[in-house]
């Protein structure tokens, strides 16, 4: 009974260690030399940006008019500039979607 036991440990621990084998080595990089990003990658960057700051200043600018910090008038001379940059930066991510459009549009 005991022989099975040990028996049974000394597979188990096997097992795991097999299983286990890809986790414990440690992964040999081709280089650890970040690549430079290069100027579509770093325009497609910065669209972005412009539209996460765009996003979250018509959230801020929308949370501030419900609050009541932010009155009517004021809220409706900012939020068309806003809804501008934002749609911009969106369309300038997407330009096969815009091309998409222009070839609907010129169907019609």
């Amino acid at each position: 009974m005991t022989l099975g036991l040990a028996l049974g440990g000394v597979l188990a621990l096997i097992a795991v260690l097999f299983v286990a084998r890809p986790f414990l080595r440690e992964p040999a990089p081709v280089s650890d030399v970040l690549d430079e990003p290069g100027e579509l990658e770093r325009r497609r960057l910065e669209l972005v940006e412009e539209r996460d700051r765009a996003l979250a200043a018509l959230k801020e600018l929308e949370f501030d008019h419900r609050t009541g910090k932010v009155n009517d008038e004021d809220y409706g001379s900012l939020v068309g500039p806003l809804r501008r940059r934002a749609a911009g930066a969106l369309q300038a991510l997407e330009p096969r979607a815009e091309a998409r459009h222009e070839r609907i549009r010129s169907k019609h």
